[in-house]
């Protein structure tokens, strides 16, 4: 097994230029500077260098006496953990997301249930009786890593829903919109009375479908139209634990008619599957692109750009489409604590004890209160007893914010508290976890928009999380699959395949739309998804089982 990934990992070029960093970020003989030791750190989720040098950073390594040497995956590359477990090289501390078994599996990273007992104190109060939600298995019943997901969960601002500029909300008298035809109707009536904006043709629905990014654009709003939480390519019934393959949904496939009739009727930008991400951002940033279906955090270049060029009537507002009336949208919906995946340190670390108390650390209130807030004087004042931004134009405007102070950029994947949470002086943990705060950092054309349909927040807009209710198994997405199991590359193969398929369904004439479906679903039985569908339930049921105990 170890040489069938050596010869993979031989084969892997992007990779290679990766493991520059992490080849030199695993020599354990690490750099001090004084009372400062280097922990060098991989993050599969990261896309931008960052040399942990802004004043958040400096701050952290002044309380632990660590600072971090990052590394990430080269232009999205999805090799960078197998490489590692070919060559035995490996950082002190890496979050592998859905690579963690493989990681595992490879002897690569540490149990962490002793460390935790012995010296995880603020771990420990983190965690409480969710810290069975971080054991592997039934199994193997151990902890190899902290991480990611919050302990509360309250969403003020939804994120992966369709979106459209506040502007044409406005021009359009404030219409509700609800349903896949509402928000159709919108964009056709909005581009058909200004055909151009700032110059340059208006585009109804521009998607991202060219890369990764094919998931979080065109995969997974599927899902919530549909009524389906984010289970990424799975769906789960929450009662039984069955679980099944996304793309052989109905409610999906009637998503996808829909959105190769809108590609048809010319309201999907034509660019959608071949534009890069740079492009992207830029048409957003001109302000012609009145619609979206994605991720907040995957658009916050463009919403800053607009809003220093005084477009803020060209951000965006977020809106619970679906299918029909009647489906409940689950972006607001509440998780629970869902730590499956996260922050691992490894075998091969020189470091080991000093790694875990950073993460141990990271998970203190004085901790979440720096990486949420920043530093006192430059990020935030106190009046009256309460801590209040003072750095909020900056945080709207400037792309770069977060990289370049810090802010936010040390949240995830490290232990965090979470959104809704609240320090020992009773004050939010986050800086936008009330309904006051939410709203002190919305521009006043979004307070317009929102308070014209009667409310407060965006997330009022939406069904409330008791609507939605409890999962048992937290987010399928989430689950490591043993290195060992076919389902992984069964998986990869449907994936790689229904991208390039539905992309063609999508693009391809209404006439041609049924039987292309078909041919998909034909091919994916023949790929082995029921096969791969059997063994996912496998593991779901075995995660309600781990965490019913």
């Amino acid at each position: 097994m170890k040489w069938k990934k050596m010869i993979m990992a031989g084969s892997v070029l992007s990779a290679s230029l990766l493991l520059a960093a992490c080849n030199k970020a695993v020599d354990s003989e690490k750099e001090k500077d004084g009372d400062i030791t280097t922990l060098t750190f991989f993050s599969a989720d990261l896309t931008k260098d960052d040399k942990f040098d802004n004043p958040v950073a400096k701050e952290i390594t002044k309380k632990t006496g660590v600072k971090l040497e990052i590394s990430h995956p080269v232009g999205g590359d999805t090799q960078a953990v197998p490489l590692m477990i070919a060559s035995g090289d490996y950082p002190d501390l890496i979050f592998g997301k859905g690579d963690l078994n493989k990681l595992i599996d490879a002897g690569a990273v540490i149990p962490l249930d002793e460390l935790i007992e012995d010296k995880g104190d603020n771990l420990k109060a983190l965690y409480g009786d969710q810290l069975v939600r971080l054991k592997n298995n039934t199994e193997d019943p151990q902890i190899y890593h902290v991480g990611t997901g919050g302990m509360t969960n309250t969403v003020l601002n939804p994120s992966g829903t369709f979106k459209i500029q506040l502007e044409v909300l406005k021009e359009l008298g404030y219409p509700e919109i609800k349903t896949l035809e509402d928000y159709e109707n919108a964009l056709k009536a909005y581009k058909e009375k200004y055909p151009q904006i700032n110059g340059q043709d208006t585009i109804g629905l521009s998607l991202l479908g060219s890369d990764w990014r094919w998931l979080i654009t065109v995969g997974n709003p599927a899902g919530y139209a549909s009524g389906y939480q984010d289970d990424g390519q799975w769906l789960v019934d929450e009662s039984t634990g069955e679980t099944r393959y996304k793309f052989q949904d109905e409610k999906v496939k009637e998503y996808f008619k829909w959105l190769n009739h809108m590609y048809d009727e010319g309201l999907v930008d034509p660019e959608s599957f071949t534009q890069k991400y740079d492009t992207y951002i830029a048409k957003i940033s001109s302000g012609r692109v009145i619609g979206l279906a994605d991720q907040n955090w995957d658009i916050n270049d463009g919403i800053a750009a607009l809003k220093a060029d005084g477009q803020s009537w060209r951000t965006y507002a977020p809106l619970p489409v679906t299918l029909e009336e009647g489906i409940l949208q689950p972006d607001t919906k509440d998780y629970g604590y869902t730590g499956t995946v996260g922050v691992s340190i490894s075998s091969t670390s020189k470091q080991q004890e000093k790694a875990f108390g950073f993460l141990d650390w990271m998970a203190s209130e004085e901790a979440q209160i720096l990486v949420n807030w920043g530093i006192e004087g430059e990020n935030y004042e106190i009046k009256d007893g309460k801590r209040v931004a003072t750095d909020i134009k900056e945080s709207q405007t400037d792309p770069n914010y977060s990289l370049k102070t810090g802010v936010g950029n040390y949240i995830y994947p490290f232990p965090q508290w979470g959104t809704g949470a609240v320090d020992s002086t009773g004050q939010p943990i986050s800086r936008s976890d009330t309904k006051e705060l939410a709203m002190s950092n919305y521009t006043e054309e979004e307070k317009e928009v929102i308070s014209s349909y009667g409310h407060e927040v965006w997330a009022d807009f939406f069904p409330s999380p008791v609507e939605l209710g409890q999962t048992k198994h937290g987010r399928a997405y989430e689950i490591a699959i043993p290195a060992s199991s076919d389902l992984t590359v069964i998986q990869q193969k449907a994936d790689d395949y229904t991208t390039q398929a539905i992309t063609d369904i999508i693009i391809s004439p209404p006439s041609e739309f049924e039987q292309k479906w078909s041919e998909m679903q034909t091919k994916l039985k023949e790929m082995g998804i029921d096969k791969a569908s059997s063994d996912m339930t496998g593991l779901v049921k075995d995660r309600m089982k781990l965490w019913a105990n």
